[in-house]
């Protein structure tokens, strides 16, 4: 049995993923094994708010030169967009940044 704290691994804080906070958007790192319905459990556990909608997209990590010749490339990551409920509360982590 994972822990919620386990799936949901970091927020992501760009411009762009503040931008969609006062339409109750939220963005999320999440680890790579987790489902959507297991995604969901764990934002409502944590944070005690009502999920709407989770949309999950594999991000692929980017080709990066180590030295001269051998190319690297950075890990690959899963990213979580989580939609509220439009009678459910705000996270308040995201509050302060905006």
């Amino acid at each position: 049995m994972t822990n919620a704290y386990d799936i949901i691994l970091r927020p992501i804080i760009t411009e762009q993923s503040m931008g969609e906070i006062e339409n109750k958007k939220y963005v999320f790192e999440v680890a790579k094994s987790a489902g959507k319905p297991e995604i969901k459990k764990a934002i409502e556990e944590i944070f005690g708010v009502k999920v709407q909608k989770v949309n999950t997209l594999n991000m692929i990590g980017k080709e990066k030169r180590m030295g001269a010749h051998p190319k690297g490339r950075r890990k690959n990551w899963k990213k979580a967009m989580i939609q509220l409920k439009p009678d459910s509360k705000s996270i308040e982590f995201f509050e302060g940044m905006i």
